[in-house]
């Protein structure tokens, strides 16, 4: 049995200002609370691949990793996976973003499998990511929609 997740957010500012934002590797510790470290590794087109670095955990252990993503800009999705796995067999993620009324919607999927020597199994790995992503994505929402305020009082300045 493989896990999946499907989570979604909406940020109350404009698609293209989410994507860039949310596209940008190396600003990742700034939008993510989770990260201590993005290091972009090399650029290929529309596909980045990185090195992501987790704050260390309860018990002082870091945990590191590197994956790759690629950027569709024409319908704003972008396909991503681990390549170091660490616990999972796979790890994949679909992010969509879609203008709303609100503003965007950004939904992260993600299809996966653990190994069996993994501390969890898919269930009990559905559920940390089914509790941590909404909370990154609401971390990601706060600060998107903070700079998109701040962008819009600045052009009203200007005018």
């Amino acid at each position: 049995m493989a896990g999946h997740t499907e989570n979604s957010v909406v940020i109350a500012a404009p698609l293209q200002l989410v994507w860039d934002l949310t596209n940008d590797v190396d600003g990742w510790t700034d939008l993510f609370t989770e990260y201590a470290a993005a290091e972009v590794m090399e650029r290929r087109g529309n596909t980045i691949r990185f090195r992501l670095t987790l704050h260390p955990d309860e018990e002082g252990r870091v945990w590191s990793w590197v994956s790759e993503r690629t950027l569709n800009p024409d319908d704003h999705t972008v396909h991503a996976h681990r390549l170091e796995k660490g616990p999972f067999a796979y790890m994949q993620i679909f992010w969509r973003y879609e203008e709303v009324p609100e503003g965007t919607r950004m939904t992260w999927i993600q299809d996966f499998s653990m190994k069996p020597q993994a501390p969890v199994d898919d269930a009990g790995m559905t559920k940390r990511l089914n509790t941590n992503s909404p909370v990154q994505m609401d971390a990601i929402r706060r600060r998107i929609e903070e700079r998109a305020k701040a962008r819009a009082a600045a052009g009203a300045q200007g005018k």
